[in-house]
């Protein structure tokens, strides 16, 4: 059995890793609540993003921790094309949860079935994205730590998509996201403590990219994105704020006329 060391570079990619999940609960959360104030073709454009910053945040904060990754005795490469679907995996079924929550009629039934569908993308994008990894042996994996790690997923989606629905301050949401990040970390980690390898040491050439060939700068620009649609979901007016900005260019308008 090969030795697996999860924090290689220390506490930098847990911490960077967190920092990147939390980043991306925070801007979904925001755009959610941003959706659920809005109709039409607002609220769908508002839910695709809330959609592609969880997805992109989960898939960023997973591929981050993983640069930390080291299994003695062998090299690790990453499929190019497995790699990239559990990018998409990620932000597809995240949204098609925040799209459940966004356009249901009955919020319990909503909630439960959007905490599931994107608990569950959140554990299909973690497990296929180790099933990129192309080292010198055989990976194998604890059931029931499997299975804790899929729990803690469904849980913390649901949880975060219960603070879409029912937080609306800044404060509270950014609160909410610190939290989500933390269990987003949790599963990660827990789902990596379920991990063994069978080294069989090679000196053939592995298939795949490395992780600084392909993953870092991937995650650079996914990170870069999220840290940009975050600025301008900032300082884009909400609903409210643009109603008083009205109010105050007319402040006629809404007054009652005197009998």
């Amino acid at each position: 059995m090969g030795h697996l060391d999860h924090a290689a570079y220390g506490w930098l990619t847990p911490a960077l890793s967190y920092v990147m999940a939390s980043i991306g609960a925070a801007l979904g959360l925001r755009c959610t609540v941003r959706a659920l104030a809005t109709t039409g073709a607002s609220r769908r454009n508002w839910l695709l993003t809330a959609a592609s910053a969880i997805g992109t945040g989960i898939w960023t904060m997973h591929f981050v921790a993983m640069l930390g990754f080291e299994v003695t005795g062998t090299e690790i490469h990453y499929d190019v094309p497995l790699t990239i679907l559990s990018l998409l995996v990620a932000v597809l079924v995240v949204g098609a949860g925040v799209f459940a929550v966004g356009y249901g009629k009955e919020r319990g039934r909503s909630l439960v079935l959007g905490g599931l569908t994107t608990g569950l993308g959140v554990a299909s994008m973690h497990y296929l994205g180790m099933a990129a990894l192309r080292l010198h042996g055989e990976v194998s994996y604890d059931p029931l730590t499997v299975g804790l790690s899929v729990a803690i997923a469904v849980i913390a989606a649901t949880a975060a998509l219960w603070a879409a629905l029912n937080i609306k301050s800044p404060v509270a949401v950014a609160v909410a996201s610190l939290v989500m990040g933390a269990a987003v970390s949790s599963m990660h980690y827990t789902g990596m403590m379920a991990v063994a390898v069978s080294v069989s040491p090679s000196d053939a050439a592995l298939p795949g990219a490395t992780a600084m060939q392909f993953i870092f700068p991937l995650a650079v620009g996914l990170g870069s994105y999220l840290f940009i649609t975050a600025a301008f979901v900032a300082l884009s007016p909400t609903i409210d704020e643009r109603a008083a900005s009205a109010s105050a260019r007319h402040p006629g308008e809404h007054t009652v006329p005197a009998h």
